[in-house]
């Protein structure tokens, strides 16, 4: 495990888009895990920055994305799909072939569960994932419980994990209540993990994933057992780590 320190959300976005674009130049067929959410977008916007001034090509890149709302159409505001064509895909050369996302309209969950399953191993697996971190501890949708999900699954939605969302929708009944997310087996079969974070609001909870015990009751706690980890975080959310652990932070100047 290795833990980058950022001063701030900014830096924290460049030196995570380092890692990324550095995966995809070294790799121009690599497959991304991508997520979704407030704290990945530093990184597109930077990502998109170096497309634009030639720095980097995504004509053979492959994605899949962590998950999606259930009931929620491509072409809602809300909706996964729609986050990252409007954030992302449609700035790059990325063929949307090539891009891939739980379908929210499925309602035979199985089926849906069994074909993002079949594409993710068709894929050959992921190269890279990038995760952000949940206030309880979640990556992906994969919520606290009493054992880790292993493969794409559809989940009910934690009462926090909906408060949390509802700063996107215009009330908290809008918020759907369930959706469909990458497994623990799928994250944790990447080749390398990207984990981000950022805000004090992280602090404890990433404290608690990277340095307490392993426990399906905080997800992200099993990529502690992960080989290439890779956590970025800004000055806020490493605050309780620094204090108790400040040997473990790394300081890398932004290239």
């Amino acid at each position: 495990m290795k833990i980058i320190y950022a001063n701030d959300y900014q830096t924290m976005s460049r030196k995570a888009a380092n890692i990324l674009s550095a995966q995809v130049i070294l790799n121009p067929k690599s497959v991304l895990g991508l997520a979704t959410g407030s704290t990945p977008l530093g990184i597109y916007q930077q990502l998109i920055e170096w497309y634009r001034k030639g720095d980097i090509d995504f004509s053979q890149v492959k994605t899949v994305n962590l998950d999606e709302y259930c009931g929620l159409s491509p072409e809602n505001e809300q909706s996964y799909f729609y986050y990252m064509y409007h954030n992302f895909f449609k700035h790059i050369n990325i063929q949307l072939k090539n891009v891939h996302i739980p379908n929210g309209l499925e309602t035979d969950k199985e089926k849906e569960c069994r074909r993002y399953n079949y594409i993710i191993k068709s894929l050959g697996g992921i190269d890279l994932q990038l995760l952000g971190l949940g206030h309880n501890g979640h990556i992906g949708f994969n919520e606290p419980n009493e054992a880790f999900e292993k493969e794409t699954h559809c989940v009910k939605l934690a009462e926090e994990t909906i408060a949390a969302n509802s700063r996107f929708f215009s009330s908290l009944d809008e918020v759907p209540t369930h959706a469909y997310t990458m497994g623990i087996k799928s994250i944790m079969q990447a080749k390398k993990i990207l984990l981000i974070a950022s805000g004090e609001s992280k602090a404890e909870i990433l404290y608690q994933a990277l340095f307490g015990p392993i426990s399906p009751q905080v997800p992200a706690s099993i990529l502690q057992l992960h080989n290439d980890l890779i956590v970025v975080a800004d000055e806020g959310a490493l605050s309780v780590i620094a204090q108790r652990y400040p040997h473990c932070i790394e300081q890398h100047p932004i290239k």
